[in-house]
């Protein structure tokens, strides 16, 4: 058996949306030197925070939680595999977890990514979308649940009423809920629009997590595979489930393992999509943000079962200025009467 590493302290600044198509990215107000700046800052932040998290048993019940989640859905997905055989078997994932591993293997020593204040919100993002915890919305795909913990770089305190605002392309390379020709595959289509899967947004607990059950994303031409992610603070509920007020601390990507990827896309229905894959390597989000090498942008993860197809338990904790505040533009909202494109959007952006 192999795991990806569990000791490893990372932190993350995330930048820029990346584009699927070669063109110009939004022009940066931060430097690369005070970008470089700020992280170096913040991984000395989170390096005191290790203790005082741990005398205060934040990391004990993170670890208990997600040992409990991870049961949870393992014994779903082998429940699944008595009515749903899998099917275009491709080989076993490298990253398998058996009933050896123990919690404390698995669990206990995080990573941490610490999220810059700085990026864009490139083109696809949706105003208005619902809080719900299942985001699936029937697609086709490998499940993940997606598990984060968000910690305050400058109390070292987990971030209580956080909204995780999360959304990636589906098994082909689609976006839901937006309208544009650069969107895959037939994605032109006006009703597009009133679609929400694999979009929505998870308050975080008083341990500062919050908790998705998605699919695996696809590709699309020119990026590497990724789930974008937007850290809404002092926002609130409203009774038709969305959220409102408060500021974006935080606009940015994480990543997968290329093992992970590459075993996924072998796997029906990803392997209908024609469109060449960027590899991780090849990317310019991940090449940026894995510049310093302490710099970790990718999801640490356990097999659900014996199979990829199975289902993934993807989890990391993030490190958040929440003193930062930045713009989200829109490419469309979601109303109660459906999606509605935003005119004044940029589809050159990076996405």
């Amino acid at each position: 058996m192999q795991l990806i590493s569990l000791t490893k302290l990372a932190m993350l600044g995330m930048a820029a949306f990346a584009a699927a198509h070669p063109g110009a990215h939004e022009v940066s107000s931060m430097t690369h030197a005070e970008k470089r700046s700020f992280l170096v800052n913040a991984k000395r932040s989170l390096g005191q925070c290790a203790d005082r998290l741990e005398r205060r048993g934040v990391s004990a019940r993170i670890e208990a939680r997600r040992a409990e989640q991870y049961e949870f859905y393992r014994r779903q997905a082998l429940a699944a595999r008595a009515y749903n055989p899998s099917v275009n078997v491709s080989h076993h994932s490298t990253l398998q977890v058996n009933s050896h591993t123990s919690e404390e293997e698995l669990f206990a020593k995080d990573p941490v990514c610490v999220l810059s204040p700085e990026g864009e919100i490139g083109p696809f993002w949706v105003k208005g979308e619902l809080v719900r915890s299942n985001v699936r919305d029937g697609e086709a795909g490998v499940p993940v649940i997606l598990d984060g913990q968000f910690i305050d770089i400058e109390t070292c305190e987990p971030i209580k009423d956080l909204y995780w605002d999360v959304w990636n392309c589906n098994s082909t390379g689609v976006y839901s809920g937006v309208q544009s020709d650069m969107n895959g595959s037939g994605s032109g289509d006006a009703s597009n629009l009133d679609k929400t899967f694999l979009r929505g947004i998870q308050k975080t607990d008083e341990d500062g997590v919050a908790q998705f059950q998605s699919i695996f994303p696809g590709h699309y031409d020119g990026r590497a595979t990724h789930v974008h992610v937007v850290a809404h603070v002092g926002a609130h509920e409203l009774a038709n489930k969305t959220v409102t007020g408060g500021h974006a601390a935080h606009i940015g990507q994480l990543f997968f393992d290329q093992d992970l990827i590459t075993e996924v896309e072998a796997l029906y229905p990803y392997n209908t999509n024609t469109v060449d894959i960027t590899q991780n390597a090849d990317d310019h989000v991940v090449q940026d943000e894995t510049e310093d090498t302490a710099s970790d942008p990718f999801f640490e993860y356990a097999l659900l079962g014996d199979k990829v197809q199975d289902g993934i338990f993807a989890w990391i904790t993030m490190g958040v200025n929440v003193s930062a505040s930045y713009e989200t533009s829109y490419a469309a909202t979601l109303t109660g009467d459906g999606g509605v494109s935003n005119s004044n959007s940029q589809p050159g952006w990076y996405r």
